[in-house]
């Protein structure tokens, strides 16, 4: 018993998606859409890449925030993963495939300073207000 308590305290996880500080895995039912967006504008400028995850229907909700972000100029397509993962409602209940998506953005040359005009113009709304 002593091996196996020891073996696990020594596991090494070397699954690279476990630990991502970087990504956001997005639900269509917990948040607005544009918490994601600013979420995501902090996290590229936090790591200069952001990792966009989702399952089944939540797809769509990452399609869009990936898009709003490329549209604005901010973000570039390094990669887009999909794949199917088997879940079970319940530990007893029968297994399902659900579709996954993984968006992977990075920050493009002119981020900086869109994300700059866009502050300045907010300040300069919040002085007239």
């Amino acid at each position: 018993m002593e091996a196996i308590t020891e073996a696990v305290n020594n596991l090494n996880i070397t699954d690279s998606s476990f630990n991502k500080k970087n990504r956001i895995q997005v639900s269509n039912t917990k948040k607005p859409l544009f918490f994601y967006v600013n979420l995501a504008k902090r996290y590229m400028q936090q790591h200069n890449e952001v990792e966009l995850s989702a399952l089944g229907m939540a797809i769509a909700t990452v399609v869009t925030i990936a898009e709003i972000l490329k549209n604005n100029g901010l973000a570039f397509e390094k990669r887009i993963t999909t794949s199917t993962v088997d879940m079970r409602e319940d530990a007893g209940g029968r297994p399902f495939q659900k579709a996954k998506i993984e968006i992977l953005l990075g920050k493009s040359e002119k981020f900086d300073e869109l994300m700059a005009a866009a502050q300045e113009e907010a300040l300069d709304y919040e002085e007239q207000n």
